[in-house]
């Protein structure tokens, strides 16, 4: 028997949940079924402010072996310090738990797996695309010191921004079960590094080889080891040369460099990279930007954002780790007064290249102290999730009234003379603090630039010559900015009080632009965040 650890169809396939499945596990309230592998079900489920989440709950016979749950503990640990642009980051998890569980963020889309089985092999710029951000990927799983040791086809999903990369790591948690010594295998047969089908040691190498019979799979439509029964793959794998015969001759040399039978002799992931980068077809432009993916199934993209919302009946019986009832609602006091505190001089801040940073850590460190006394007037219940993976938001209601002028969506501005929309609510994620959002471009950058947004000891911060608002609570249209900027200014946007889905305003220099960002996920220091921001242009 095979284990595929986890394999999640689109989210287009969800399926409702059955009598025997739970309808809550650790807080997090369960929509659907997204599929079944190896090693448990996969779940749509919901935080309690409403995210979703791929939950992921293991088989009962592995939540039993006790060299499993020790080995898991470990595994996951290590793909929480995953913070990779290209990955489906870990939000939280049950190692404890009668039965263990992993909740990783929610990526809405197909694997890469179904679109090459519904739309046939994809273009070769595609491909090259694909290998770039899988093997950017893979350097950030490998640089928190993990091997994926099943990539595959299914462990990608296909996002409109690029691929992700799932399962990192879990699947070397069940080669400690004596599972593994009874016809369960860990690993793919098409897929698997010479080194891994003979039982040897795995390293950053044997994705590698993987990365290299996913690409050929996606620019041929077969995999280049053949099928058929298991020990068929496998000794091809071992002792026969790949199939490529139907692969683009240009991707030729990149997948037989991958495939080499020595993983010596296999190329590191930056070199891929950079392989990609410099082939013609993608002339020196790796760039996720609209038509990297063929028009049909970039259209089908738009038809995996509908998720289930079938509500949870009320006092239903909860897992047996959680066995009360629904969590109840938290409060939140109202904020403190905005304070002009804890600008950051624009040749004082900290970027890759330029380390000066006492002077901003100073005043960081006095916002950090004016969001540490705003904390005391937050008043949570036990269904708050946050963790260094900066994914997970608090289940947390603001009891204030909104304004009068808020839009109904996030999206919905209403016009005001003389502004004109650059971009609306543009999805970017910021891997670390050391890079920064441009507000101005709309992208994540760690170049200097003149109008950002970066954070640092508890809080954002923007340049001094930048003013923000922060409106009590709800969306946040153009005319409320520029009303709360005038009225209520502050340069304080301490972590706290911008929690997730939370929207603020930032004018650049000579009160002309506007930027209108709102949190998609929770801040912290180190780790992802993820925004939304809409940025507005003031002509002439």
């Amino acid at each position: 028997m095979t284990a595929q650890p986890f394999d999640a169809p689109a989210p287009a396939t969800f399926a409702p949940l059955s009598s025997d499945d739970p309808r809550e596990i650790g807080g997090y309230r369960l929509r659907a079924r997204l599929g079944a592998g190896g090693m448990g079900r996969v779940y749509l489920a919901h935080t309690p402010a409403g995210r979703p989440v791929a939950l992921k709950v293991v088989r009962p016979e592995l939540a039993e072996d006790p060299d499993f749950r020790y080995r898991f503990i470990q595994e996951v640990a290590s793909a929480r310090r995953i913070h990779g642009l290209y990955t489906a980051q870990v939000v939280d998890a049950g190692t404890d738990a009668a039965t263990p569980w992993l909740a990783t963020a929610f990526v809405p889309g197909p694997s890469l797996h179904q679109v090459v089985h519904r739309h046939g092999p994809l273009p070769e710029r595609t491909v090259l695309l694909l290998l770039a951000g899988i093997a950017e990927a893979l350097q950030a799983i490998h640089t928190a010191g993990v091997v994926h040791r099943d990539l595959k086809p299914a462990n990608v999903l296909i996002a409109p921004d690029g691929p992700r990369v799932i399962d990192f790591g879990i699947a070397r948690a069940a080669d400690a079960s004596p599972l593994t010594g009874t016809g369960l295998r860990i690993g793919s047969p098409g897929f698997m590094a010479p080194e891994q089908a003979l039982g040897l040691p795995v390293t950053s190498a044997t994705d590698v080889f993987a990365l290299g019979a996913l690409i050929a799979y996606t620019g041929s439509g077969t995999t280049p080891f053949g099928s058929g029964p298991e020990p068929v793959p496998l000794y091809r794998v071992v002792h026969e040369e790949p199939d490529l015969s139907r692969l683009p001759y240009g991707l030729h040399d990149l997948v037989r460099y991958c495939l080499a039978k020595n993983p010596e002799d296999r190329p590191d992931t930056a070199w891929l990279i950079e392989a990609a980068r410099h082939h013609p077809t993608t002339g020196g432009d790796l760039h996720f930007s609209d038509g990297w993916l063929p028009q049909q199934v970039g259209g089908e993209l738009h038809h995996h954002t509908d998720l289930p919302t079938t509500p949870v009946p009320p006092n239903t019986v909860l897992d047996p780790d959680r066995a009360t009832a629904d969590a109840p609602t938290a409060h939140v006091l109202p904020a403190p007064a905005p304070t002009r505190l804890g600008t950051v001089p624009a040749a004082g801040r900290r970027t890759a290249r330029t380390p000066h940073r006492g002077a901003r850590t100073a005043l960081l460190t006095a916002a950090a102290l004016i969001a540490g006394a705003a904390a005391a007037f937050l008043v949570l219940d036990n269904s708050d999730y946050l963790d260094d993976s900066g994914d997970q938001t608090a289940a947390i209601t603001d009891t204030s009234a909104p304004s009068a002028t808020t839009p109904s969506s996030h999206s919905t501005q209403a016009p005001v003379a003389g502004y004109t929309a650059a971009y609306t609510d543009r999805e970017l994620t910021s891997p670390d603090s050391d890079y920064e959002f441009d507000l101005r471009a709309g992208k994540v950058t760690q170049d200097t630039t003149a109008w950002y947004l970066g954070r640092e000891a508890g809080a954002f911060y923007v340049p001094e010559d930048s003013d923000a608002y922060i409106p009590p609570a709800g969306p946040l249209a153009l005319p409320d900015c520029l009303k709360g900027i005038d009225t209520q200014p502050t340069t304080t946007l301490p972590f706290t009080t911008l929690r997730a889905d939370r929207s603020f305003c930032v004018r650049a220099h000579g009160g002309e632009d506007i930027a209108i960002i709102r949190t998609l996920t929770a801040a912290s220091n180190d780790g992802p965040v993820k925004v939304a921001i809409t940025y507005y242009h003031r002509s002439a």
